[in-house]
């Protein structure tokens, strides 16, 4: 059986909240894919497009690399969020001299902490809410 071709990729991990993006960079021109669906249909609209198209816009490599994802958990929101986090690190780990600085400057490379609080015991279903107290 005749051994597949290795096709050379850059990979990344980006995360947000609960939503984690497995990120492959390549070399060339092809449609850049989420799990297995293009860019513009898992994402559609053009706010999403602006996005993530950003880190390509910053590092000035639109048309050079494709990617595909796989991204899994959370809402679409924040799987768009871990994307972008991702394709920033696989950009910043191909070339760090001339892609790290200004993809740390538009804040692309910082991974939002933000999650959702826990629900505490004794707060009537939700995390903060404290029960009513009788007046008298």
């Amino acid at each position: 059986m005749p051994r597949k071709k290795k096709i050379n990729y850059t990979y990344a991990v980006g995360r947000r909240r609960s939503a984690s993006a497995r990120v492959r960079l390549y070399k060339g021109r092809t449609p850049s894919t989420v799990n297995g669906v293009p860019f513009g249909d898992y994402f559609p609209g053009e706010v999403n497009k602006d996005y993530y198209t950003r880190p390509f816009e910053i590092t000035e490599t639109s048309g050079k690399y494709y990617v595909t994802v796989r991204v899994v958990g959370g809402g679409k929101k924040g799987q768009l969020k871990a994307t972008v986090h991702g394709i920033a690190r696989a950009l910043a780990k191909l070339n760090p001299e001339d892609f790290r600085s200004p993809l740390k400057k538009a804040d692309l490379l910082t991974r939002d902490p933000r999650v959702r609080e826990r629900r505490k015991v004794g707060t009537g279903g939700k995390a903060r809410r404290k029960k009513q107290s009788p007046k008298r």
